[in-house]
């Protein structure tokens, strides 16, 4: 179902983070830092309300710049041609006032001719393929999403973004949603995954990347992260105490 991109996604990886700091109407949101993210996987960023996270997201997609440092793809800095191998999910997905299938197409034809039969394929994918004529803005909040998620697969990109996609979403739908991230990882598709289910990421973190107040405190796989924490503040996020 999915284009698999091994190979071509390879030039890709490793991000690094060379001394990135980002600050915003004088105040620091990330503090200078520098991390390699190697794994090909699915990286889970999690941490406390207001800890940086979807700042750094944002940053690592491009959407925001750097106060100071630079960003690197592989051997590469982020550039315009790196983020059109990019594609992100949003919290709150903003779908355009046409119908479920015509957003679709919209977004395949930014990178060229409509395939339709792949759109038609990619909502069946999502379970959505019988809400085709639908206007997308009558769709329930998790329909709306797994339709966001298939906007971003439609462009088929080599690094996926995903800041907390399943919040106050029905099971069934994180579920599904979950389900098809784990194949889209299988064809190379690097994610980088915000959440606050300690259980999700349980579920389907490869490696972990705990942020607060605009430090990461650590980045490890997911059992060591879960079994050995290395940082306080960590163990007492993952105890359910207040990190203050």
């Amino acid at each position: 179902m999915f284009k698999n991109i091994n190979e071509s996604s390879k030039i890709l990886l490793p991000i690094s983070l060379n001394n990135i700091a980002y600050h915003k109407n004088g105040n620091q949101i990330i503090s200078e830092t520098s991390l390699t993210i190697k794994s090909k996987g699915i990286t889970v960023i999690m941490g406390p309300n207001g800890s940086g996270k979807s700042v750094l997201v944002r940053l690592l997609h491009g959407l925001l710049v750097p106060t100071k440092g630079v960003i690197y793809y592989g051997k590469h800095p982020l550039k315009k041609s790196i983020r059109k191998k990019q594609a992100m999910v949003f919290q709150t997905p903003t779908l355009l006032k046409r119908t479920v299938l015509a957003n679709m197409t919209f977004v395949n034809s930014i990178r060229g001719r409509i395939d339709l039969t792949y759109c038609k394929n990619i909502l069946k994918l999502l379970s959505l393929e019988k809400f085709q004529s639908y206007p997308a803005q009558l769709l329930s909040a998790g329909e709306k999403q797994r339709l966001a998620l298939a906007r971003a697969l439609i462009l088929q990109p080599h690094i996926l973004f995903l800041d907390e996609p399943t919040a106050n979403l029905d099971p069934s739908s994180i579920h599904l949603i979950e389900q098809i991230l784990k194949n889209v990882r299988e064809s190379g598709v690097k994610i980088i995954f915000i959440t606050h289910d300690i259980g999700q990421a349980k579920r389907i973190a490869d490696d972990i990347i705990f942020i607060n107040k605009g430090k990461i405190l650590e980045y490890t796989n997911t059992s060591l992260f879960f079994q050995k924490p290395q940082n306080k503040e960590t163990a007492a996020y993952l105890e359910g105490e207040l990190i203050l």
